[in-house]
């Protein structure tokens, strides 16, 4: 069982923060349970990962799907709940996306940008490794955290 009576990832001890909150958003995704039998490492790949191989079966210029837009979009989702329950600041995730897969996405904690990242080619965003996707998000989650602290000063001044 694990944090608030929500069933995750049995490994829930070895994952960070980031790691436990995108298993938390993927399976709050899978409203019907079809994802139910599936293991939560099998999910991430599933979703995240791509070998060379398959990124070369990959068009160099395609548009991007919704489906595509909103898996990207839950890793950010996961930094801001991740940063939330650190700091106990609300978030904003925003982002912007081009049908050609040029665009940005951009976290926001009171009127500090936390996290900005651009995208280009977003069809063929992956990573190569499930520990690279949780490197890449504790690494996020630190990084907005150093930043949300040296600007909170400039917060209560405007």
């Amino acid at each position: 069982m694990g944090r608030g009576g929500i069933i995750i990832m049995e490994a829930e001890t070895k994952l960070s923060d980031f790691g436990i909150e995108i298993v938390r958003q993927l399976r709050a995704m899978d409203q019907f349970g079809n994802w139910a039998k599936i293991p939560d490492e099998e999910l991430l790949v599933k979703k995240y990962v791509k070998t060379k191989e398959e990124l070369k079966q990959i068009p160099l210029i395609a548009d991007i799907d919704e489906m595509m837009i909103n898996d990207i979009k839950m890793i950010y989702k996961a930094v801001a709940l991740s940063f939330e329950r650190k700091t106990g600041v609300v978030c904003n995730v925003i982002m912007e996306m081009s049908h050609e897969g040029f665009g940005r996405c951009a976290v926001i904690a009171d009127r500090i940008c936390i996290v900005n990242k651009y995208f280009k080619d977003a069809h063929r965003f992956s990573y190569r490794t499930l520990d690279s996707l949780f490197e890449d998000g504790d690494k996020m989650l630190e990084t907005a955290v150093a930043i949300y602290e040296q600007y909170k000063p400039c917060v209560k001044q405007g």
